[in-house]
């Protein structure tokens, strides 16, 4: 049994929690408000297995420009945090390289194999039961142009992993979602998807079984430090020795990076939603709108519309117009969606340039693990990081975790 902490008690951090604590070592997690509702608990509760396309490609690279024109669009800049964001910036442009592209896609084909079933054996771990659902997901889109280029690329993830895709037009599409009367040229509809009940639901039954069986601290970390005799973790209470640390609080994950000496591009693509309670529209499933961003999911009595990319400092003050903008887009498809009720939130998702996330032991001192960068795949490679790092630090070698080490950005 080892002495283990843990900085961050997000999704990442709570499930490598639970996964330690089932093995028996003694665990301590830090969070610096343990009451908190991070990037993992307003995300769109969808298990996004097929989703192996990293956020760098060279058609990203070409829309960019127009999607930046609009200030609500499915991607803008805070552009008075261009200085700060330029570094990141042009590791994304360099990472748009077809080349990057494709060992960035193989390399998170690895964890998707494994996603699905890793999180099956952590919620069997957690007691419970039902709470992943089997439900695909549905590509909408506008024009025929757009669908059928969709189709023909959806087909390469489907063969790779192995699920469903079907082409639908228009009339099949409201089949399939009544909800959706207003303008559309069809949809893909993809089987890899599936749906937690809510994620806030998953993200509190981890942290009981961490109170209940290991220590929650309601404390930041603010520096990880070595010794001879162990590794600590430092926050303004006092410093905690421990013989292994785990690093996974998010974008703030690159200040305990520094202070080691090492380097990391980390930034955030901040996302926005709107949640409603006991919703009038009902979706069978989650409904993607791919053109614009955004993706409306249902959740265990809510629905939740919300996606998109700000680029921004994560102190940076919410705008929250831009959740307003995806509602307002939402209703040419869904009539019916509310104008009012909804709670609006804000989240930051912790993002690499490569959309590849850092998972790995520091290239100065195994005693420290990294686990951080997952973007907008949080939730989904959430217990198959946690069973990674579980590994790593109880001495077993991972060799097809080398393109997710931080040894790429020194």
């Amino acid at each position: 049994m080892a002495r283990i902490g843990i900085a961050g008690a997000g999704v990442i951090g709570a499930a490598m929690a639970v996964q330690l604590i089932e093995r028996g070592h003694d665990v301590t997690v830090f969070e610096k408000d343990g009451e908190s509702l991070p990037a993992s608990v307003g995300n769109a509760s969808i298990l996004a297995i097929p989703e192996i396309d990293p956020i760098a490609r060279p058609d990203m690279v070409f829309s960019a420009p127009k999607w930046l024109m609009d200030p609500l669009g499915p991607l803008t800049l805070r552009w008075q945090d261009l200085p700060a964001l330029t570094p990141w910036l042009l590791a994304l442009l360099a990472a748009a390289r077809p080349s990057q592209v494709e060992a960035s896609r193989q390399a998170l084909t690895v964890l998707m194999r494994e996603a699905l079933s890793e999180h099956a054996a952590l919620g069997e771990q957690l007691g419970l039961s039902g709470h992943i659902r089997h439900t695909g997901a549905l590509h909408v889109y506008d024009s025929q142009t757009a669908l059928d280029k969709a189709y023909a690329h959806d087909r390469q993830a489907a063969r790779i992993l192995g699920f469903e895709v079907e082409r639908l037009d228009a009339a099949a599409t409201r089949a399939r979602v009544p909800a959706l009367e207003g303008h559309l040229a069809g949809a893909v509809f993809s089987g890899g998807y599936h749906t937690l009940n809510h994620p806030q639901t998953f993200l509190d039954r981890l942290r009981e079984v961490i109170r209940a069986r290991g220590t929650l601290v309601d404390q930041a970390v603010t520096a990880v430090v070595p010794t001879a005799s162990g590794v600590s973790l430092c926050s303004r209470a006092g410093d905690h020795a421990f013989d292994k640390v785990a690093v996974a609080a998010g974008v703030w994950s690159r200040e305990l990076v520094r202070g080691l000496g090492l380097r990391v591009a980390l930034e955030t693509e901040r996302g926005y939603n709107t949640t409603w309670t006991d919703p009038a529209v009902t979706l069978p499933m989650p409904v993607f709108f791919s053109e614009h961003g955004f993706v409306a999911t249902p959740l265990d009595g809510a629905l939740r519309v919300g996606g998109a990319v700000e680029l921004a400092k994560p102190e940076a003050p919410a705008n929250f117009a831009r959740a307003q903008a995806m509602r307002t887009r939402m209703r040419r498809y869904v009539p019916a969606l509310p104008e009012a009720g909804g709670v609006e939130w804000m989240g930051r998702r912790p993002s690499t340039p490569d959309s590849v996330p850092v998972i790995g032991l520091s290239p100065q001192d195994p005693r420290i693990a990294f686990a951080f960068g997952h973007g907008h795949l949080g939730l989904t490679l959430s217990a198959i990081t946690g069973r990674h790092i579980a590994d790593l630090l109880e001495g077993r070698r991972l060799p097809e975790l080398a393109p997710f080490s931080i040894s790429r950005f020194q």
